[in-house]
């Protein structure tokens, strides 16, 4: 059994056949949002970075949600082996305290616990992201609009109830109550177009990295908004997966010189789903031509049937494994020593590749 799959979109196999899957074509890589699921993801990160992709010298815009801008941020480190490997530990090893009956820790809580590890990760590194000299960073973030604009026991939930009837008509229309609003690393441009959705652009610098990387790991109900950030607009900002879950965006991969390029996407599934709300429209997970120039390099489903539990680690796993916390970090760690194999099998189809295990999108 094969652990990984390689999807591609239309545009991407062509330039695969013609000249081959090349660091130096890669244009754009991104990050999802899925919390725990993106663990799997790990033994990719460190042989992208810290191999495959270090071995050219061009621009590459990495934009990620939530988890995924925790790592994309990640991969904007000096060496980035030893930063993801840090990752790793921290996000496998995160425990929150669960108030005596209750099922799950309070949101202030976790955000205060959240915020005090991504400060000591990037503690006096915010400059390594910002100034690498290759990468350009575009973290994602969704803030609230109208009810929406300040987090508040009944207005939050009523707000995110009409977001999802919204969306569920309209995906565009969801803007009413949520923006995608980006905060990229300074004079970046944005790799993608904004005519899908509401979009705004904010320069990241050392004032709002650490606020904007939480805002877009802040999941609704489970961590707290991040108000007023600064540099941005006025309001409460959350998780970037509401807006873009699996970041199904217009991509732009032709090069200044009209060379085409791709978009290398490591991903837990082959499905680019684009909002959080859209998950269960299964309508909106297929592809479009946003993608065409996309590689999806995702686990065999299969396969995941073999790893703990028999799926990816995810949220419930909190929940599964309650006070446990040995339990969880056995299964999740088991998971991600399992998953060098999709790091394996990648190097080796580099070397050797086999187009009949180029499937479509």
């Amino acid at each position: 059994m094969k652990a990984l799959r390689v999807h591609a979109g239309p545009a991407a196999r062509k330039l695969i056949e013609q000249e081959g899957l090349r660091a130096q074509d890669v244009r754009v890589v991104p990050g999802a949002a899925g919390g725990p699921k993106g663990l799997i993801l790990g033994p990719l990160d460190r042989f992208i970075f810290g191999d495959w992709l270090a071995g050219s010298s061009h621009e590459v815009h990495l934009v990620g949600a939530s988890i995924g801008a925790w790592r994309m941020a990640t991969a904007c480190l000096q060496d980035p082996v030893a930063a993801f490997e840090r990752l790793e530990h921290d996000y496998i090893h995160q425990n929150y305290d669960v108030p005596p009956g209750k099922k799950r820790p309070s949101a202030a809580h976790v955000s205060e616990l959240f915020g005090q590890n991504l400060k000591a990760f990037y503690g006096g590194r915010i400059g390594e992201v910002l100034g690498n000299p290759r990468y350009r960073l575009h973290i994602v973030t969704s803030r609230g609009r109208h009810v929406l604009a300040r987090e508040h026991g009944l207005g939050t939930p009523l707000g995110y109830l009409g977001a999802f009837l919204t969306n569920t008509l309209h995906r565009k229309s969801m803007g009413a109550w949520l923006e995608r609003v980006v905060f990229s690393a300074p004079g970046a441009p944005l790799p993608f177009g904004t005519g899908d959705y509401r979009t705004r652009q904010v320069a990241l610098d050392e004032a709002n990295f650490s606020a904007a990387l939480q805002a877009s790991c802040s999941i609704p109900f489970v961590l707290q908004s991040v108000p007023d950030i600064p540099g941005a607009p006025r309001g409460a900002y959350w998780d970037g997966g509401i807006t873009d879950y699996h970041l199904h965006l217009h991509y732009q991969t032709t090069a200044k010189e009209g060379t085409p390029g791709l978009v290398l996407y490591p991903h837990f599934q082959k499905s680019v789903v684009p909002g959080w709300l859209d998950k269960g429209l299964k309508w909106r997970h297929k592809a479009t031509p946003f993608l065409d120039s996309m590689v999806v390099l995702a686990p065999d489903p299969e396969w995941v049937k073999t790893l703990p539990n028999g799926k990816l680690p995810d949220r419930t796993d909190f929940t599964r494994y309650g006070t446990d916390l040995q339990a969880r970090v056995n299964a999740w760690g088991t998971a991600v020593r399992e998953a060098q194999r999709l790091s394996d099998e990648l190097q080796e189809w580099l070397a050797k590749p086999d187009l009949g295990r180029l499937e479509p999108l």
